[in-house]
């Protein structure tokens, strides 16, 4: 079995979290389309999270652009196991987390 493609990279600190889900996805496409969801999700947006606003492109005007339909049939047509993403971020966000730094407590005036 050859080793899958790299993925381009989700926005900032994003990746780490990203990458540990590829091994749900089969193909590069269906990598980057949860990278992309993932961002819509956990991004700022101005508007509701809606298709368009996840996929970031304006609603009516760009609800047929190529990032739009992309992430629809990302989330609707595409061949992955929800089940099993779900069970990794669940194991993901019950996982205790360890302490690398002090920086992150608050300082006391």
């Amino acid at each position: 079995m050859t080793a899958p493609r790299p993925c381009p990279p989700a926005p900032g600190l994003m990746e780490a979290y990203a990458s540990r889900f590829d091994r749900h996805f089969r193909s590069l496409a269906q990598r980057r389309s949860f990278r992309e969801y993932l961002a819509g999700l956990l991004l700022p947006r101005d508007r509701n999270k809606t298709l368009t606003a996840l996929a970031g492109a304006e609603p009516v005007v760009q609800a047929q652009a190529a990032a739009v339909q992309r992430l629809q049939f990302f989330l609707s047509e595409a061949q992955w196991d929800e089940q099993a993403v779900n069970a990794q971020r669940l194991a993901i966000v019950s996982s205790p987390v360890k302490q690398t730094s002090d920086s992150w407590r608050p300082r006391r005036l």
